[in-house]
């Protein structure tokens, strides 16, 4: 990497789709951004197609795939397994396994695998690193970790918890001590991480105990289409008294439950509304995901002893105001509370919504992904480069 590298390109793949967005790490400044959507249903045969767009549209905004000032392409790749547990350089071997997590996200790493291949061959000198959503969780202890299960079939199945949502975790968890003028190494934060999926996580001095995402991104808070936290037993249920098949029940409780099983939306804008108008089944389902956020709120603390901040973030923790305040209504004898004209304020930035005697600061820090992807990917590669 030379000294005037210091651009990143962040590219998310995803089964029919390609995000990017162009940052220079000299100052954070977004160069460009964009989505391909619909590959491989039309006029996009495939990623490399889709690649080649991103390539023709940076090229308009005077860059392009081949600018010198680009010193690597980032990739978010969704499982690490336990095998990767941090920012990583990408080779042949890394590919390889890579595709052996397969079978723990089977609708995320294929596409992730194929973003980084196409990549890879359109430029094959520039560094390319993989951030994977699962790293930042690495750091659980084996006692959280753990499903209480037979050990040896846990293991043959690589059964464990490993967590999502981990580059917004580890960046609002930074983002949040920097508001609060601390260093992340002198702070405990509660991350709820509140968008269509969502999940917790416990952040001690920087490093994550405990977070609620499980094996896959279906366990936890209740979300959008998805159930969150179930007795195992309902399934066995469903499928001797129901008589669903395995697949059946996968779409049923990744698909079409959470606040869509409860009311028919799982937009949270529009639950408030319909609340608003007197829908009992609206109620109900904002009561049901608030109930689950306080349970885990709760059972945080627990973990971490003592709270110094809750950090809510994503497209509902950044802008429904009237989850935050429920979420937290009654916590006072904690020492979490919210100021209702604080709370009620909307803006891009990272703010303090709690009331003036809460002991636990109460933040809205709007989540950047892409960044924190870039900032992993730029450091790695000059670390990198100067042991060259």
């Amino acid at each position: 990497m030379t000294a005037t590298a210091t651009r990143v390109l962040v590219l998310n793949s995803g089964s029919s789709s390609l995000k990017y967005q162009l940052i220079d790490m000299a100052d954070g400044e977004r160069l460009a951004s964009g989505l391909v959507e619909r590959i491989g249903e039309g006029e996009v045969a495939d990623h490399g197609d889709a690649l080649k767009i991103v390539g023709e549209e940076l090229a308009l905004g005077g860059f392009g795939l081949d600018d010198p000032k680009l010193a690597a392409i980032g990739h978010r790749a969704v499982h690490g397994g336990i095998r990767f547990t941090e920012p990583t350089l990408i080779d042949d071997e890394v590919v390889a396994e890579m595709e052996k997590l397969v079978p723990l996200a089977p609708l995320h790493n294929p596409a992730n695998i194929t973003g980084i291949k196409v990549a890879r061959e359109l430029r094959p000198d520039l560094p390319q690193v993989a951030v994977f959503d699962t790293a930042f969780h690495a750091t659980i202890p084996e006692a959280a970790a753990r499903y209480a299960i037979d050990t040896e079939t846990a293991d043959k199945l690589s059964v464990r918890r490993y967590g999502f949502h981990g580059t917004s975790h580890a960046y609002v968890s930074r983002a949040t001590a920097e508001l609060l003028g601390k260093a992340p190494e002198d702070v405990n934060v509660i991350v709820l991480h509140l968008g269509n999926g969502a999940s917790a996580s416990a952040v001690a001095g920087g490093r994550c105990v405990d977070t609620s995402m499980g094996l896959t991104p279906l366990e936890g808070l209740v979300m959008g289409t998805r159930s969150g936290d179930l007795d195992p037993a309902v399934i066995f249920h469903l499928a001797r008294v129901g008589g669903m098949s395995v697949d059946e029940i996968d779409t049923l409780l990744n698909k079409k439950s959470g606040l869509v099983g409860l009311c028919g939306d799982n937009d949270m804008r529009e639950i408030t509304r319909r609340i608003g108008e007197g829908d009992e089944a609206a109620r109900l389902a904002f009561d049901v995901y608030v109930h689950r956020l306080r349970k885990y709120i709760g059972a945080y603390y627990a973990v971490l002893g003592k709270v110094d901040a809750l950090a809510f973030t994503a497209g509902v923790g950044e802008n429904a105001a009237a989850v935050r305040e429920a979420a937290v209504a009654g916590l006072e004898e904690l020492g979490i509370a919210v100021d209702r004209d604080r709370n009620a304020v909307r803006g891009p930035d990272a703010r303090l919504v709690s009331a003036e005697y809460s002991r636990v600061a109460v933040a809205v820090v709007p989540t950047d992904e892409e960044l924190e992807i870039a900032t992993q990917t730029y450091a790695l590669v000059g670390a990198a480069d100067s042991e060259t």
